[in-house]
Parts: C-alpha cells; structure tokens; sequence
C-alpha cells in the first residue's frame, strides 16, 4: 500500500514549497529513487524546471518536463495535469488535490505550505487518505 508523507513548511514564504520540493527530490534521487512532481500549475512546474538546476550552490538534478508518449527514463520528470505513464516510485504532490493515479506510487509525498489556503486544501487531502486507510505521516519542517 502507498505510504504518505505530510510536510509541513513552517513558512507562508511563496517558494519555501518549491525550494523543499528540490530538496526532498535531491535526497530521494541520491538513495535511488525516481521521482515524479506533480505541479500544481504551468508557471509552478516552469519555475520547478529552472530552480532543479539553481536551488542550491552546486546543485544539479538531472530532470525532464514529462511529456505523454515520452519515456519517462529520468531520475525526476515533472508534470502538471499528466500522468506518467513509466514512473511508480516517488510522488511529491504539489498541486491542492489528490492525484488521481497516487496508488501507483509506492511513496507520496504532500508539502503543505504556511499559507492558510494551502492546509486547508491539505486537511481535505489528508482526510481522503485517511478515510481510505492509507498509512500517513505528518513531518513538520
């Protein structure tokens, strides 16, 4: 069963969602992982594809904007309102509703930022992962 993360970002700042984002995806690429982020929007996913090259000094994580009929070979693909056809592994959940396809990952990954309307969206998701039973984990960053 898929097993899901609630991070929650002690912060309204815009970007701490997206530099988290980064993050998280650094960590789970370098233990083996593929990832794939689910943006909530165009502008999120296009401000995602530039800040994996910048976000850190020295960083770099090797990611393509997923694409429908495109394999999906990547350590990371990012999408928006797409489902991957070939990636299982890692989800970081970006947008304010529940992915569809979810199940098919063995890892979710909610971020929740400080902003008011953000964790409201985020108790709605939390409460459909927890009417259906799945295992969840709350980690306040």
């Amino acid at each position: 069963m898929t097993c899901i993360d609630f991070y929650i970002l002690d912060t309204p700042h815009a970007n701490a969602a997206s530099l988290f984002a980064c993050k998280l995806t650094e960590k789970a690429c370098r233990q083996g992982h593929q990832v794939f982020i689910n943006t909530a929007s165009d502008t999120q996913l296009q401000q995602l594809n530039d800040l994996l090259w910048t976000f850190r000094a020295g960083s770099f994580v090797a990611h393509v904007v997923y694409a429908e009929g495109r394999s999906g070979k990547s350590p990371v693909l990012l999408g928006h309102a797409t489902e991957p056809a070939d990636c299982h592994d890692v989800l970081v959940n970006m947008a304010d509703d529940v992915a569809p396809w979810f199940c098919r990952f063995d890892r979710v990954a909610e971020l929740v930022s400080g902003a008011d309307s953000q964790r409201a969206a985020a108790r709605q998701r939390y409460r459909f992962y927890q009417d259906r039973g799945y295992t969840l984990k709350s980690h306040t960053i």
